[in-house]
Formats: structure tokens, C-alpha cells, sequence
């Protein structure tokens, strides 16, 4: 098992963990029927790609 032969400092670990944050979702809006979602998503309207799909 590897050991470490030192303590590692508090910036080390830090820039280690530099890109373990989350990021918000890519939202985009519909031009069709300014419908906003998520990319590859049915809407919450049933739609995809401007086409209705789902009805409510």
C-alpha cells in the first residue's frame, strides 16, 4: 500500500480538488414556442425540437 512520506499542505489539496465543483445545467430556449429546457430533453410542455410530442 503506498504511504505518503509527508503531510501534504492545505494548498496542495486544494488545487487538487480544483475541479471537483458542480456546474449549473445548460438551459436553452425554443424559438418556436419560447419554451425553455434542456438540450436532447422533452420540455415540461411536451415539446422537442419545436414538434409537440406529449399530450396534456
Amino acid at each position: 500500500m503506498a504511504v505518503q512520506k509527508s503531510k501534504k499542505s492545505r494548498s496542495k489539496r486544494g488545487s487538487r480538488r480544483s475541479h471537483q465543483h458542480l456546474s449549473l445545467p445548460t438551459l436553452f430556449i425554443d424559438k418556436k414556442n419560447n419554451d425553455i429546457g434542456l438540450y436532447h430533453h422533452i420540455s415540461k410542455n411536451g415539446f422537442y425540437k419545436g414538434y409537440k410530442y406529449l399530450k396534456k
